[in-house]
């Protein structure tokens, strides 16, 4: 969740002037998210709720939202049972969320901000892994397999953005990761951090010499543009981005944002650069970053939009309860834990459509099987919807060429 309210936020700082008829929209869903993560964060310095409810436990039950009755157990990191990972993310979905609301609700954005600084403080102070804590809760859904140190990164680039303090620019740079990677997403933020803070180094805000971030962030580029010999990630036939096998949108989403935000960091810093021989424009950038949304939306060998709701063909049958069960307007009596299976082991399509979600998508041979069980195709995330609200919003203008 906090994932989702950090790139939801990016994606109205970066593109507010193209999202002009959704940005009260965009700004809703940023406090929908973040008045429930304040709400998690009213312990702080002593602790951090980090889930609600028995994800084990959860998975065994087919129910409506309205129905639940599974035990609503709260778990939290501490001092001394911490989980970096995710304060430093809250963190950065705080402070992201706080120049959001910076300008029309300065009273939210200085407690969005205030507290943005003590999630980080906790983090940084109270180093630990979150699968050590509470390897129970969070394994095996949401394991972090690239540790901390790419969130500690991450919540001090937002802080330093958020604050222009410059105490946070010097921890970034003192978090050092070697490390390139080519995935972006809610457990990896090196390339997103790198991107973020490519806007010091190229002189967007303010020119710091000799810490050049633009350098990761470009070399992140060469490993996922297919024309790139460094280039590290699978492109299918129909010519999409491949990463992994589950919800594999995820990392398509993610990485034709940061595609998107760095092709106008390059043009209003009139620069391009070089993949080898290949030279990048921001126009190249655009142009790849364009592929990627167009198939998500239908231009594949499927002709199938994977956003739910948008075209002619969509996903029928999505992994996810309440649109697989009848809504509570139809059927007003609880429906059961283990009731609910019928209708996720039905071959009718779900009832109530889930308007704009993107699923999991396709394999490595652009094949899709609409199957409420084969959750890693079918299944939606916010985390794969909020990053694609940039490339969107940036695609709706017209590019110069």
């Amino acid at each position: 969740m906090a994932f989702t309210i950090t790139m939801l936020s990016w994606s109205a700082l970066e593109f507010p002037g193209r999202m002009p008829d959704e940005l009260d929209r965009v700004r809703e869903a940023v406090r929908w998210g973040t008045d429930y993560l304040l709400k998690a964060s009213t312990s702080l310095p002593d602790a951090l709720y980090v889930q609600v409810g028995d994800s084990i436990v959860d998975h065994k039950c087919w129910q409506r939202p309205e129905d639940m009755d599974t035990p609503r157990t709260a778990y939290k990191v501490t001092p001394s049972n911490p989980g970096s990972e995710v304060a430093a993310e809250t963190a950065a979905a705080f402070a992201a969320a706080s120049l959001v609301f910076k300008k029309i609700d300065r009273d939210y954005s200085k407690t969005l901000l205030r507290t943005a600084k003590m999630a980080f403080t906790f983090a940084n102070e109270n180093r630990g892994n979150y699968n050590d804590s509470l390897p129970s809760v969070v394994c095996p859904f949401y394991c972090s397999h690239s540790g901390y140190h790419d969130e500690l990164l991450w919540g001090s680039a937002w802080l330093y953005k958020a604050t222009r303090n410059s105490s946070y620019l010097d921890f970034a740079r003192s978090v050092l990761i070697d490390d390139d990677c080519d995935t972006f997403s809610w457990d990896n933020k090196l390339p997103g951090a790198r991107v973020l803070l490519s806007r010091v180094s190229l002189g967007l805000v303010v020119r710091v010499q000799n810490f050049h971030w633009w350098k990761g962030a470009e070399r992140f580029a060469c490993s996922i543009l297919p024309e790139s010999p460094t280039v590290s990630v699978k492109y299918t036939p129909g010519g999409l981005m491949y990463k992994m096998k589950g919800s594999n949108l995820q990392y398509v989403t993610s990485s034709t944002f940061l595609l998107s935000t760095y092709a106008r960091y390059l043009k209003f810093s009139d620069r391009t650069f070089k993949c080898g021989s290949l030279v990048v424009t921001p126009i190249l950038l655009r142009k790849q970053a364009k592929k990627q949304v167009d198939y998500i939306l239908g231009e594949n060998p499927k002709r199938m939009s994977y956003m739910v709701g948008f075209g002619d063909r969509f996903p029928r049958h999505i992994h996810h309860r309440a649109s697989s069960l009848p809504s509570i307007q139809q059927t007003s009596a609880p429906i059961g834990c283990n009731e609910g299976f019928t209708s996720l082991n039905s071959p009718d399509p779900n009832p109530n459509i889930l308007t704009g979600a993107i699923v999991g998508g396709p394999d490595l041979s652009d094949e899709f099987e609409d199957n409420r069980h084969n959750f890693a195709q079918s299944e939606p995330a916010t985390y794969i919807n909020a990053a694609l609200i940039g490339p969107l919003s940036y695609l709706a203008v017209k590019f110069p060429s």
